[in-house]
């Protein structure tokens, strides 16, 4: 027999609505994570490496034998983020992680950057009851994004493909293309 917490767990990871603010099962989790992200962020000296690659592989679900996330860093859950070896995310980066997010090899995010499953009902009494969806994002291999990239519930960014800094990513990007804009789009073939 599931527990509440896996119930809530399985909602929140499904794609149904579910309570975000004040699910008494799921709240502890998110004050956890925002700890050691508060730890990552405020306490580890970035000389630390040891120790912060320990805190992080100790928080996400997986990561590759090499990677450099550096602070500050924030994300809701962890344990539903993977990434892949060689993996970099200058400052900044957030991922809101209610549903898994899956990232491949070789990927490089630049600053103040953002991946968000979480998305919330148009109804305003379901959004005001704290009502969420969430939906997961897959990062292909060899992915590059500039600058202030945000990328929402439900996309799959293809492999060998760069995302132009500041764009908004709404749908799928293929693969081995420069895509950029608001909505983000393919401009052209990349080799």
């Amino acid at each position: 027999m599931k527990t509440q917490l896996e119930i809530e767990i399985e909602k929140m990871m499904s794609g149904q609505l579910y309570d975000a603010n004040y699910n008494d099962q799921l709240l502890p989790l998110l004050e956890a994570t925002s700890e050691k992200c508060w730890e990552y962020n405020h306490l580890l000296r970035p000389s630390q490496v040891a120790e912060r690659e320990a805190l992080l592989r100790g928080l996400l679900g997986k990561t590759g034998k090499r990677f450099k996330i550096n602070q500050p860093f924030y994300c809701d859950y962890g344990f539903n983020i993977e990434i892949g070896e060689d993996f970099f995310a200058n400052f900044n980066l957030v991922i809101l992680d209610e549903a898994k997010v899956k990232i491949g090899d070789h990927v490089y995010i630049a600053p103040n950057c953002g991946l968000y499953t979480a998305g919330h009902p148009l109804d305003v009494d379901r959004r005001n009851a704290g009502m969420e969806y969430s939906l997961p994002i897959t990062v292909g291999n060899n992915v590059w994004m500039g600058a202030g990239v945000h990328v929402m519930p439900g996309v799959t960014i293809g492999d060998n493909t760069v995302i132009g800094a500041g764009s908004i990513v709404v749908h799928d990007i293929p693969a081995g293309v420069l895509a950029v804009g608001n909505p983000c789009r393919p401009m052209r073939k990349i080799h």
